[in-house]
């Protein structure tokens, strides 16, 4: 199915009755990652999942985005299809959507169910440091008046050399989008969530570590962490057996 939100035709999907459940994907993925997942809930709640601009079969945003952005886009989505504060399931750049809606007062569901979430900056290493200081060092001087007109190429091999895997990969206008969303950090206003939280992290999770999840339940009063062994950022569809006993207990179903 398709809606159109500001300007942008919007794909996404509708599976199963009874109570609402939103589900919001990670950077670089789509709403297919949670097939599987629809497929189990869906015999007891209404699954509602989205495409987000620039992602699966969604149009790409003509402006590069912020997390503010984002999280107006699924507000108006709600709107567009009537939702009113439904169970909100997160993934990555998804669950640092929903944290950020939650804690504003944009929405205010009973229960929110986070996988490997995004919203907590890492403190960067002094290789980190030394990369990103190299790199404005030399962008510095690349964008110099007398020669910028003559260092395009040059340019964009420093960003592909000093660029993560995401950065590379992603078109021009998701770059800056990218840039946008890393660099915010949600600690300071988690405790304004009133939601009941489950976390769901892999044990193996590079890219939201255990760490962040910690800093997340430490922050919310009603939150839970559950810590799937040997998972990695994908846990719920490596270990699906595991996240469905685990998502049952949580949310229940409207035979409970």
């Amino acid at each position: 199915m398709t809606v159109n939100i500001d300007g942008m035709n919007i794909n996404y999907q509708i599976s199963g009755e009874g109570s609402d459940i939103l589900f919001l994907h990670g950077w670089g993925s789509s709403l297919d990652a949670f097939n599987r997942m629809i497929a189990f809930l869906s015999q007891d709640f209404r699954c509602i999942a989205v495409d987000l601009p620039g992602f699966g079969k969604s149009d790409m945003p003509q402006k590069p985005l912020t997390l503010q952005d984002y999280c107006d886009f699924v507000k108006k989505f709600m709107d567009e299809l009537k939702l009113e504060n439904p169970i909100m399931v997160g993934h990555s750049n998804g669950g640092r959507i929903t944290l950020n809606m939650c804690a504003t007062g944009m929405v205010e569901p009973e229960k929110i169910v986070l996988f490997g979430s995004a919203g907590i900056r890492s403190k960067r290493t002094l290789k980190q440091k030394f990369r990103l200081f190299s790199f404005k060092t030399i962008k510095h001087v690349l964008t110099l008046p007398i020669i910028k007109n003559y260092t395009a190429d040059l340019l964009d091999a420093a960003r592909k050399h000093y660029g993560s895997a995401d950065y590379n990969a992603a078109p021009v206008v998701l770059r800056q989008t990218l840039v946008n969303l890393v660099n915010t950090d949600l600690r300071d206003i988690l405790p304004n969530i009133k939601a009941s939280t489950l976390l769901i992290y892999g044990e193996n999770d590079t890219e939201t570590p255990i760490s962040h999840a910690k800093v997340i339940e430490s922050k919310i009063k009603d939150c839970g962490l559950c810590v799937i062994k040997g998972g990695s950022h994908f846990c719920f569809v490596e270990f699906p057996g595991q996240v469905d006993a685990i998502l049952q207990s949580f949310l229940g179903g409207k035979n409970d």
